[in-house]
Order: C-alpha cells, then sequence, then structure tokens
C-alpha cells in the first residue's frame, strides 16, 4: 500500500449560492501556489475567478458546473471539487460529493444556515461525507459567527464545535483566535501571506476561556485518553487534534473554522484543518457490487496491486472530445492500460490521463487508487464504473433527482434545428437532470430540468456553443378524452359510385370502460355481419381514437360492442366497414356525455415546518388537493395531487415563498376528469388553436 495515501485528500467545497466558495478556492489555490495572482468572482480585471472559466459563470458571476484542480499544502496532496450553489444545479453537488471523502461547509456569517446549505448538508449526510464548517464574511455588516454556530446546531441537529473565535468583526476584523493554541493569528500583507501569531487581547481572554472549556467538553467524548488528560490538567494539542479528528470522521462532531475569504483572513488556518481532520482515502470504506455474486457487497481496499475499480462521476464534452473525469477506489492505472465498462462491456485503451486544474490540462503517466483523474475518448455515461477486466464489480451509482420544470423548445431555421440537436445530445450525457424528448403529440421538442435557471443556462448555452437560435414557449398539457354514459348507435353506410358500390351497416353501443384505453366486444349472431369483416369494425372504430370530437384530443376509456348488423353480397368491403364503424362512433360520440380528462400529478413537498400554511395555501390556489402531512420537528411533508397545468411554474413560486428552503417532486398519478369552467377554456382555446393552424 502507497504510505503517501495517507497524505492525500480528496475534499470538495459546498455551500449556498453567494456564500464564498469560489472565492476561498481560489483563495487555497494561491495560498498552495497553484496560482500567482488572485481574481476576483465577477472580476474588475476582467479576468475572473480560475474555477469559473465558462464565459456564463463570468458573466452571471455564479458557479454553474463544477471544477476539479489539484494542489499541495504542506506535505498533503490536496483535490479540490468546487461545486455550484444553486439548486438548479444541484446534480454537480451530487456527483462531486458521491466521490469525495470530505468537505467543507461554507456557510455565509450574515445569511447563516441558508435554504442550499440544508439541500448540501442532506447530501453530505446521503454520501456519509465528513466536514468541516467555515464561516466565511466575517468582514461583513451584520455579520455573527455565534448566531452561524446556533444555527448549524438547531436547523442541521449538527454537534458543531468553534476552533476559533473572532478577533474583530466587520471592519475591525483582522483575524481569529486560536483555541486549541490559546494565541491570536493575524493575516498580514497585501495578501494575507504573513500569519502572525500574538497573545489573546485582554478584552477577549475571559471569552477565549470559555470556548476553550466547551471546546474541551464536546470533543472530549471522541477520546478517553484526553479526558484523562483535562482531569490531570495535562492537555496537549496532539490529544486536541486526535479527539477532533476521531469526532470528524465518525460524522458526529463538526469543527467550525472562521474567516473571510476575500479579505485574505483564516485560510491557511483552513487549510491546516484540511490536513489534520478529514480523512484520506484510508479512512472511508467504500463498497462495490460482485456481479459475479448476485450483487453481493464487498469492501474495496485503496492498494495498487489489487485490480483496479474506478467509477466515472462527470462528463465534460471538450474541444478535444468527451472528458470523463474518474475516481480511483482499488489498484491503479497507467497510460496505455486496457479499462472495461461494467455496463456495456466495450473495452477501452487509456490514451490520455490527465490531472485536472479547472479547464487546464495536465498529462500525467499514473494514477492510484484515491487519485482523482481525468480520461481523454472513453465512451461512457456518467455512473459507470470501470475495471481491468480482472473482476467484474459495480459501484453503486449516484442519486439523480427528478426533473421538475420542462420547456418546449422549437429552432428558427434548419441550421439551427441540426445544431440543436447536435447540443442536447451533448446536454444530456452530460448531465443527467437534463432530459428532452419529442412529444409525439403536440410534435414539440420538450426539455426538462430541475428549475428555471438550469433551462435557460441551457437554451444560453445552446445559442453560444452550437449556434442554435432557438425559440422557448410553455409546453402543451396532453389531455385525453373519454365517455361518461352508455349510447347507441346504428349506422348504414351506403355509396354508389359506377360498377361495385360500398355497403355495410353496424349497430352496437358505446360505453365507459375503466379497465383500460379501449375495448372491443363482437356480439355478432347468425351472421348478420359476415365474420371477415368483424375486423375491419374495429380497425375504423380504432382509428376515430386518435382525435375526439370535443376538442381534437386523443380518446381513452371507451368500450365498443356490436351486436347487429348487414352486408351485401357485392357491395360489401373491408374498406365499407370500416367507414362504417367510423360513422357509427361518431353518431354515438356525442351521445355519450363526452368529457375532458388531464393529467393529474402526484406532488410531494419538503419544507420546514415554518412554512407549511404557505405551501399548503400554493398548492391549494393549483386546485391541488391534499393527501397527506407529516413533520419531524424540523421539516414538514405534503403529499397532495395536482393537476399538471397547473405545476407550470411552481418550482418559482415555491422558492420564492419559502425563501428557497423547500424542494418539491412531481410524478404522474393518473387521469382526471377537468371540470366545467376549465373544460369550456381548453375547448376554446383548441379551437382557436385550429382555425390558425388552417390558415
Amino acid at each position: 500500500m502507497s504510505s503517501d495515501l495517507t497524505k492525500l485528500r480528496n475534499i470538495g467545497i459546498s455551500a449556498h449560492i453567494d456564500s464564498g466558495k469560489t472565492t476561498l478556492t481560489e483563495r487555497i489555490l494561491y495560498y498552495t501556489q497553484r496560482i500567482h495572482a488572485i481574481h476576483d468572482v465577477k472580476g474588475k480585471d476582467g479576468v475572473g475567478a480560475t474555477m469559473d472559466f465558462m464565459e456564463l459563470e463570468k458573466e452571471r458571476g455564479i458557479t454553474i458546473q463544477s471544477a476539479a484542480t489539484h494542489c499541495n499544502w504542506k506535505e498533503t496532496s490536496i483535490n479540490i471539487i468546487d461545486t455550484p450553489g444553486h439548486v438548479d444545479f444541484t446534480i454537480e453537488v451530487e456527483r462531486a460529493l458521491r466521490v469525495l471523502d470530505g468537505a467543507i461547509l461554507v456557510l455565509c456569517s450574515v445569511g447563516g444556515v441558508q435554504s442550499q446549505s440544508v439541500t448540501v448538508d442532506r447530501q453530505m449526510v446521503r454520501y456519509k461525507v465528513p466536514r468541516l464548517a467555515f464561516i466565511n464574511k466575517c468582514d461583513r455588516t451584520g455579520a455573527d459567527p455565534f448566531r452561524v454556530v446556533r444555527q448549524l446546531r438547531e436547523k442541521l441537529n449538527h454537534n458543531a464545535v468553534l476552533l476559533q473565535i473572532p478577533l474583530g468583526l466587520e471592519s475591525d476584523h483582522e483575524g481569529v483566535v486560536d483555541l486549541i493554541t490559546m494565541k491570536a493569528v493575524t493575516f498580514e500583507g497585501d495578501s494575507g501571506d504573513e500569519i502572525v501569531t500574538s497573545e489573546i487581547p485582554s478584552n477577549l481572554l475571559d471569552l477565549a476561556k470559555e470556548k476553550r472549556e466547551e471546546m474541551l467538553d464536546a470533543i472530549s467524548l471522541f477520546s478517553d485518553d484526553l479526558t484523562e488528560a483535562i482531569l490531570e490538567g495535562e492537555v496537549t494539542e496532539e490529544l486536541i487534534h486526535g479527539a477532533i479528528r476521531a469526532g470528524t470522521l465518525s460524522l458526529q462532531l463538526t469543527p467550525v473554522l472562521l474567516g473571510s475569504a476575500y479579505k485574505n483572513k483564516g485560510v491557511q488556518l483552513l487549510l491546516d484543518a484540511v490536513e489534520a481532520y478529514l480523512p484520506c482515502p484510508l479512512d472511508i470504506t467504500n463498497e462495490a457490487l460482485d456481479l459475479d455474486k448476485e450483487e453481493a457487497p464487498l469492501t474495496l481496499e485503496p492498494e495498487e496491486n489489487l485490480p483496479l475499480v474506478m467509477l466515472a462521476f462527470k462528463l465534460e464534452v471538450s474541444r478535444y472530445g468527451q472528458l470523463t473525469y474518474v475516481r480511483l477506489y482499488q489498484g491503479s492505472l497507467q497510460k496505455g492500460d486496457t479499462i472495461v465498462n461494467m455496463r456495456t462491456g466495450k473495452r477501452s485503451k487509456v490514451g490520455r490521463l490527465i490531472r485536472m486544474h479547472a479547464d487546464q490540462m495536465e498529462d500525467i503517466e499514473k494514477a492510484v487508487s484515491g487519485d482523482i483523474v481525468a480520461l481523454f475518448g472513453i465512451d461512457c455515461a456518467s455512473g459507470d464504473t470501470f475495471t481491468d477486466g480482472e473482476v467484474r464489480y459495480a459501484m453503486t451509482s449516484i442519486h439523480v433527482p427528478t426533473p421538475v420544470i420542462s420547456l418546449a423548445i422549437k429552432p428558427k431555421d434548419k441550421k439551427a434545428e441540426m445544431n440543436m440537436s447536435k447540443a442536447l445530445t451533448r446536454f444530456t450525457k452530460e448531465d443527467p437532470t437534463f432530459k428532452t424528448f419529442l412529444d409525439e403529440e403536440t410534435n414539440e421538442t420538450i426539455i426538462c430540468g430541475m428549475g428555471e435557471l438550469h433551462l435557460d443556462v441551457y437554451v444560453e448555452r445552446m445559442r453560444r456553443e452550437y449556434s442554435a437560435d432557438v425559440e422557448t414557449g410553455m409546453p402543451k398539457v396532453a389531455y385525453r378524452e373519454t365517455v361518461t354514459r352508455k349510447a347507441d348507435f346504428n349506422y348504414t353506410h351506403k355509396k354508389q359510385t359506377g360498377g361495385s358500390g360500398q355497403f355495410g351497416r353496424v349497430a352496437g353501443f358505446m360505453e365507459p370502460y375503466t379497465e383500460g384505453e379501449y375495448s372491443f366486444v363482437n356480439q355478432i349472431s347468425g351472421g348478420a355481419i359476415p365474420t371477415e369483416f368483424v375486423p375491419s369494425c374495429d380497425k375504423g372504430f380504432q382509428a376515430c381514437l386518435r382525435k375526439g370530437t370535443l376538442a381534437g384530443f386523443p380518446i381513452v376509456g371507451v368500450q365498443l360492442t356490436i351486436n347487429d348488423g348487414a352486408a351485401h353480397s357485392v357491395d360489401s368491403s373491408d374498406m365499407a366497414f370500416q367507414q362504417a364503424a367510423i360513422g357509427a362512433f361518431r353518431e354515438a360520440f356525442p351521445k355519450a356525455g363526452p368529457i375532458i380528462l388531464e393529467p393529474v400529478m402526484r406532488v410531494v413537498v419538503e419544507t420546514p415546518s415554518e412554512f407549511q400554511g404557505t405551501v399548503l395555501g400554493t398548492l391549494n390556489q393549483r386546485r391541488g388537493m391534499i393527501v397527506s402531512t407529516s413533520e419531524d420537528g424540523v421539516f414538514s411533508t405534503i403529499e397532495s395531487e395536482v393537476p399538471l397545468a397547473e405545476m407550470f411554474g411552481y418550482s418559482t413560486v415555491l422558492r420564492s415563498s419559502t425563501q428557497g428552503k423547500a424542494e418539491f417532486t412531481m410524478e404522474f398519478a393518473r387521469y382526471n376528469a377537468v371540470p366545467k369552467g376549465v373544460s369550456e377554456e381548453i375547448i376554446k382555446k383548441q379551437k382557436e388553436e385550429q382555425k390558425l393552424e388552417k390558415k
């Protein structure tokens, strides 16, 4: 086993939007001498932060794609993934956390625990990722790190323990008081490069002693040696570090550090904490499923001489081809090796092995277990497992949230149509939460995603990266028509046009059918309709199902029974009975009480309990029917059924009415009758559209 693994950290930086993640990453890269000049997000110098390398990211000042980089701090190698904070790009956080060993949860000292902090924390819990909390922006007006620590405990149920207290706040923020060394630490020089330690100012000494006692009480639970040392009055820094590390790795402790990334304060101490408390690949248990033993789980060992197992967690199409980000869990990988995709069984040769630094690439010869690297020219999907062919293992895949919002898009011309098709193929491969399909009924291309910003960014990328000029609009709802009562029919089709004519009579009844979409019953006796023409009647009825007479929607839930008819020895034919059935259907349908059906969705909203009443109001306004509500003290779960037509734009309404803290999932439940008033509106709208189409 490579002894270097103890000196490797795979970490992610996650937080609510605008908490300073990208600014913090920029400072980390500077202090680890990965970059030699600091640039800001939305930089006035026109450069922008290193990790926000997309044009759209620089313009909007937000992170859209997670970006990977590698740096060294003292003797430790650190792989860092900077992730987006906006809820629409949640898959980027999801797949980063899937492959990371530890994380830094960044919080704003003014905003505290915000909506996306809650989402990110849930994702960290899902993947059992140990984390440090860094309370950023201590230089801002209204900064109160002690309030943020209380929120960490109350809102996220963290055992949050302060390792530092601020040395001044707001415009007086100079640095921190380290409660482990009991020294004041300030960061001097233009870029905070010089770390100066001094005695704690007298006005902060009592507070520092009080907070140190609290810290020792909390961390002593994770170390018997430290508990003894406290009783004997012989506490050492090594014992404190050991206890904090043990608590962090067990996910029962969240060490809290402070600073201001923008003002270059506290970042080096955060890097020391990453080295001291976050896990190396040896501290994490990673499991795979053995495909040869009915997917029995087994533990992977991060050793070089074992068979290779790695997970592709992110895809990107660059100008050189597809770039696949992989995390090695076992074995090693060299340039020229052959790897096997466990999902497809396809073999590929590793042509280029790359270590990423944002959008810059460094070629490397070899990667070992624990490494996060990128490969070129490997055909795969996000979440695929690769091995060297010696074993058949699969890693459990990434949790992919269901898309909740959709848009209809239309290319402006033939060239745009081709480019749009290329763009959609690429985006759906890169992003599992971005889906696209052609609605056969409305003939519209529909794109689905996690929110309006998510889709907005993809439409903008189509225009910029693919010159695909597209128009967007609301997608149409797939309505249906059905009948509510029994209606008889008796229709004769006669046509004489020189030579043999057409003749067929069909009689019977139409009625509602609850078992499925359509049923045909033959009750003909005595050969009233010759046997060879019975399937023609069925064919004629089915032709009518495609377009209802009420508003032109497909017809479902009808049963047609034929019990009488007549045929002519010369003029009856397959076509004559098809036409007779069509005429019979059109005669009976208006008499059978036709109605419009609409798709009803099962909508589950998770919201902090304080917004429960507001959320119930938003659902009621949308003709929603509440099925159940449950509460666990912090969160409420509301299950409801809402017509799909009322759900467009709901994600934006829900976020604005709950400060962005609520999330919802939506799936198809069933078709229901549309209320009379709404039905009249739909019919009127359809008729207007049909008139326009004829023009």
